[in-house]
């Protein structure tokens, strides 16, 4: 019998796995004695990425996507869930939580979010520092089903001390440790985080983000980004600058921020009610505008001044936390989502900014973000409830909206969130 040699089962082995993400692929007739997984009936399916919407029958097997279509039969699945009409989206995507509890002063198990958020994918925004990503990495992530990834933060130890601030002493700050760590956890981690506010890095300057930048190059990783966190920037002139530094591909994150600067002015994007002209190069240019609502980080008259003057957001995110999770603006990422469908937003561009441009912000588009066939099998399930809703902010002006979004189940590579229970029980 001839044995491949390596050239060829390298060439066979990739062939195979691209194969899974081909046409019909996940259409593949099944044999007599095969069935899917879970099948999930009478689903509201709205998917951005392929411009599906309306009722279809969605079929997983081995943790992927196997089927899509208006009808599957029941019996040739093993597990079978209904929708009931429910909106069934890719599975959300926030680009902007913090998921290291025990290790960061604010962290949350990601677990212990997807009742609230219904989220199958979050990222870590600087929860951890170089000195302490091992620890997220090796006793964190693998506890858990949510899908996790990560912003290393430029200060060692990340939000471990909070609320203390983590870069009065820029010393923290530590460029060759934080691109190593970014080198040695490229698989998982995306980028820096650097929070930029007064009450954060003092008056430092542009320093800390200078060297956020000079981290994610020192790494030799292709495609990390700098997350900047933005509310209270020191002075005027300086957001302006930070906002000049920001590469394409940046991530803005409390993009429509109001709040102030230690002596109380108003320092974010919209200065006096005008967007700075530097916010709109950079969204020009390709800075990722993100939401990261938070406790205190989302303000309805920035946003709306911003909106009307050319700057649209580009990713919704919670900023979920342990306080601000317990904030008058219920920063849950259905909640904030509804929160710009009462501002005008359809419900087809907000969920694409919780899906597929997320996906597609942190380099995992067509793999998540999507229900094409042969994509994992992350789904989120939504109840949209219609009928009059109040909104706050984190700055307490109030919105009245006419719809929100209720979480109402989960689905990871291809195993439901409760019931119906796969046995034996298996995750990816």
């Amino acid at each position: 019998m001839r044995h491949p040699d390596r050239r060829e089962f390298l060439r066979c082995s990739a062939a195979l796995a691209g194969s899974v993400l081909l046409p019909g692929a996940g259409r593949a007739a099944l044999g007599p004695d095969e069935k899917y997984d879970l099948l999930l009936r009478n689903a509201d399916v709205l998917d951005p990425s392929q411009g599906l919407r309306g009722r279809r029958d969605i079929a997983m097997r081995f943790g992927r996507i196997a089927a899509v279509a208006p009808s599957v039969a029941p019996d040739s699945a093993q597990r079978v869930m209904d929708a009931g009409g429910k909106l069934v989206t890719p599975g959300l995507i926030d680009l902007h939580a913090h998921t290291y509890p025990f290790g960061s002063g604010i962290g949350i198990p990601a677990d212990e979010l997807v009742a609230h958020q219904c989220t199958t994918t979050v990222v870590s925004a600087g929860d951890a520092g170089a000195n302490n990503i091992a620890a997220w990495r090796r006793f964190i992530v693998p506890g858990g089903r949510t899908r996790q990834y990560a912003f290393v933060h430029i200060a060692l130890a990340g939000l471990a001390g909070f609320p203390v601030p983590e870069l009065y002493n820029i010393d923290y700050a530590q460029v060759d440790a934080t691109a190593r760590a970014v080198a040695e956890n490229a698989d998982i981690v995306l980028g820096v985080k650097v929070r930029m506010s007064e009450n954060v890095i003092a008056r430092h300057g542009a320093e800390p983000l200078r060297r956020a930048i000079a981290a994610c190059e020192r790494s030799g990783v292709a495609g990390v980004k700098v997350m900047m966190h933005i509310g209270g920037v020191s002075d005027r002139a300086l957001m302006s600058t930070l906002l000049d530094m920001l590469r394409p591909g940046d991530i803005l994150t409390h993009c429509y921020s109001g709040a102030p600067n230690n002596a109380g002015d108003g320092t974010n994007i919209v200065q006096d009610g005008k967007l700075l002209p530097a916010a709109l190069a950079a969204k020009q240019r390709g800075v990722v505008f993100d939401i990261g609502h938070g406790g205190g980080s989302f303000d309805y008259t920035i946003a709306e001044a911003a909106i009307a003057q050319g700057c649209v957001m580009d990713t919704i995110s919670s900023d979920v936390h342990v306080y601000s999770a317990n904030t008058p603006g219920m920063p849950y990422l259905p909640w904030v989502m509804s929160k710009f469908l009462a501002m005008g937003h359809s419900l087809e561009q907000v969920v694409a900014m919780v899906t597929q441009v997320p996906a597609r912000v942190i380099g995992r588009e067509p793999k998540l973000g999507t229900l094409q066939l042969g994509a994992p099998a992350d789904l989120s399930l939504l109840e949209v409830v219609e009928g009059p809703v109040g909104f706050v902010d984190s700055r307490n002006n109030r919105r009245d909206g006419k719809v929100h979004l209720r979480p109402a189940g989960n689905i990871v590579s291809g195993v439901a969130f409760g019931r119906p229970y796969q046995a034996p029980f298996s995750v990816h």
